[in-house]
């Protein structure tokens, strides 16, 4: 992309170009992935049930078997359709998270571009712990509200509701689990450094509690909770980590120490001696 222009530029329509071709190819990794995920939807929506088979309320329409509702002729197709989707958007995610890092790496510094594979390598485990921690959730969440429910009165979850709210759990709390990471790498490439961290530390911490709560489908303190405190717990870390940066970045002398911003520098003026020139027939 950048192999004619060192600096890395190129016209607005060679931006749209590489845009298209880098979405082009994270389609084409995420179709990969749904055809696995397509292949293994009975195994991964039995996963999926699990939270919901564990609460009592889940036996009450056929008394000692776990049971959700459709309610569509298309509502089964297209629940498998949501299951291989979800497979594909997390086996595909080195792939899509490569391309979108690969469009914004040509426009930074190569000091900047070293720290790919540390993205590449801890984005996914960092969205896997929180999806699994998501999941550990959901039964709580599901618990907590379908406890509500009257004595002889059925909970009748339909499908299309239940997959919405595991699939939106799953992911926000995988991409929350990513903040840290992005706030590490901002700090690295010098973008974000920890004097203005700290200085909104407060704020952070406070909209970490307030997406939490926004974010999360049931908004239940459980799920809050289980939210907000290890990403907190990540962000204090990745605070840790630019504090180190910094302080490091610090006992190490400038390229520009010594010089003044308003003090022209100085120029030779004096012509050097660059010697004879040689004979023609020397130079051949």
């Amino acid at each position: 992309m950048s192999g004619a222009n060192p600096d890395g530029r190129m016209p607005l329509l060679d931006h749209l170009r590489e845009l298209r071709n880098r979405t082009v190819k994270a389609l084409l990794g995420l179709l990969v992935g749904m055809v696995i995920g397509w292949v293994l939807k009975e195994e991964v929506w039995q996963i999926l049930r699990e939270p919901f088979c564990s609460v009592p309320q889940s036996t009450d329409l056929k008394g000692d078997e776990c049971s959700l509702v459709v309610n569509g002729i298309f509502s089964s197709f297209f629940l498998n359709v949501k299951i291989a989707f979800l497979v594909g958007v997390v086996l595909s995610s080195p792939v899509w998270l490569y391309q979108l890092w690969a469009f914004v790496a040509p426009g930074l510094h190569r000091k900047e571009k070293r720290w790919t594979l540390l993205f590449l390598t801890l984005a996914l485990p960092l969205f896997l712990v929180g999806a699994a921690l998501a999941y550990l959730t959901v039964e709580r969440g599901i618990a907590l509200f379908l406890g509500f429910t009257p004595d002889n009165v059925a909970a009748l979850i339909t499908v299309d509701e239940y997959l919405r709210f595991v699939i939106t759990m799953l992911l926000v709390f995988g991409l929350a689990f990513e903040l840290p990471l992005f706030v590490s790498i901002l700090n690295l490439a010098g973008v974000l450094p920890h004097a203005v961290i700290k200085k909104w530390r407060r704020g952070i911490i406070f909209g970490i509690f307030v997406f939490a709560a926004v974010a999360t489908p049931s908004a239940d303190p459980i799920t809050m909770v289980s939210l907000a405190i290890p990403v907190i717990i990540l962000f204090s870390m990745s605070d840790g980590i630019a504090f180190l940066v910094d302080k490091r970045r610090a006992t190490q002398p400038s390229l520009y120490e010594g010089l003044s911003d308003d003090e022209a520098s100085v120029i030779d003026d004096e012509p050097s001696d660059i010697g004879e020139p040689e004979p023609i027939e020397d130079r051949r």
